[in-house]
């Protein structure tokens, strides 16, 4: 059960994690970046997680199982502090950057601390989840439609789950799915269906498809799951596994049996992921892991199915330290470019945007599109991107002109 102490704690340790020796420094010229919107903590803070768009081409992705590159009209997303009550909002911003605060977080019964991407539904109602709050304060499900929220479902801390971090996932038939990182019915997390009710207004009803075991089977998913085209579901564990690295995992559709597809060695495979996986046309995965790697910040990596098998390649080994590396699903572009940040690697330990380019003979090209220096530009992406309008917008943790994080803008 997470208490909403154990969530400060976590939040204070990963803060201390990141906390390096801050450098600032004028801005690169070469660069197309700019701030796009401050957190000022009266209208959120701290935001845990990207955006999506909506409107005019695109309802921000009720299924993650691709990418999350849209074209949108507004953007819509989370902050996991700050607002009027304190435990965070749900805001939309315009390209411009004005920003309006859709719901605050209360804390208690209607949750607080949402730390994952938004999804919305072919009707633009937003649903998310927190980590903390709720009936037994070990988080919620959450729907708001317009300027009202509903929570869909309480987390009781046992073995339905606890402390979902990461965003949801959504059928043909409304029907939602994610992860815990906490609970289950061995403590190390779980993955949950919440069943849509048939009449409207009816009850949502959870169920826990697979509660991850004493560690070999994987344990604790920060990232949420994706489909395939025969409905199965995969995604990665942050720990466990044959090395307690972390996994990568396939729950088959129907009986969700577990396949582990690829344990990390904390070799040139890298380690520790907490992005889940992204999928292209073809029905191959990308993903990321926070350390490790030839580079040693990380690796961005493929999985390729094969007969019934799967190909674990290496694209890329990122420089770094530590968990410097991604923390967040990538993104795809239609030229099959990849896109992702870094949360405190770079020149000034602040974190970065890159681009991966396919070229003939599978190999990959990296680009670094831009350096946070930790200042007014932003501290630690940990954010998913969103590439709207030939841009990439995200959000940093800390920085800007209020310390509380920004969202900024990348053209690639």
């Amino acid at each position: 059960m997470r208490s909403e102490a154990a969530v400060a704690e976590r939040v204070f340790a990963l803060a201390l994690v990141l906390t390096l020796a801050l450098l600032v420094a004028p801005l690169a010229p070469a660069q197309s970046f700019s701030v796009v919107h401050n957190f000022t903590g009266g209208n959120g803070g701290v935001p845990y997680n990207g955006l999506i768009a909506v409107g005019s081409g695109g309802g921000g992705g009720s299924n993650n199982s691709s990418s999350h590159s849209k074209k949108g009209t507004s953007f819509f997303g989370t902050t996991s502090t700050g607002g009027a009550n304190g435990y965070g909002v749900l805001f939309s911003l315009t390209p411009n950057g004005t920003e309006t605060i859709v719901h605050n977080f209360a804390g208690g019964a209607d949750g607080a601390n949402p730390w994952g991407l938004l999804i919305t539904d072919k009707a633009s109602n937003l649903y998310g989840t927190t980590t903390a709050g709720g009936t037994s304060n070990t988080g919620t499900v959450f729907e708001v439609s317009g300027t009202t929220e509903t929570v869909l479902y309480s987390f009781a801390g046992g073995r339905d789950g606890a402390a979902p971090e990461a965003g949801l996932v959504m059928d043909a038939a409304g029907n939602l799915y994610g992860t815990t990182s906490l609970g289950g019915a061995n403590g190390n997390g779980s993955v949950f269906e919440l069943v849509a009710p048939k009449t409207k207004g009816g009850q949502w009803t959870e169920s826990v498809l697979y509660s991850f075991g004493t560690g070999a089977d994987g344990s604790v998913p920060v990232g949420g799951v994706s489909f395939d085209s025969a409905g199965n579901l995969y995604g990665t564990t942050s720990a466990g596994g044959n090395a307690g690295y972390g996994i990568i995992f396939e729950l088959v559709a129907g009986s969700w049996k577990e396949n582990i597809l690829h344990n990390f060695q904390n070799g040139n495979d890298g380690s520790i992921p907490y992005a889940g996986l992204i999928s292209d046309a073809s029905g191959n995965f990308y993903g990321a892991t926070t350390q490790g790697g030839s580079g040693g910040g990380g690796t961005v990596f493929e999985l390729t199915p094969s007969g019934g098998t799967w190909t674990f390649n290496i694209v890329y080994g990122v420089s770094g330290w530590g968990i410097s590396g991604t923390f967040r699903n990538l993104v795809l572009d239609g030229a099959g470019n990849l896109y992702g940040t870094t949360h405190c690697d770079g020149s000034y330990n602040a974190g970065t945007v890159f681009q991966l380019k396919p070229s003939s003979g599978g190999k990959w090209t990296y680009n670094q599109l831009y350096t946070f220096t930790g200042g007014s530009d932003g501290q630690y992406s940990v954010s998913n991107l969103v590439l709207n309008q030939n841009k990439l917008y995200g959000t940093t943790l800390y920085g800007g002109s209020n310390g509380n994080g920004v969202v900024y803008e990348v053209a690639p």
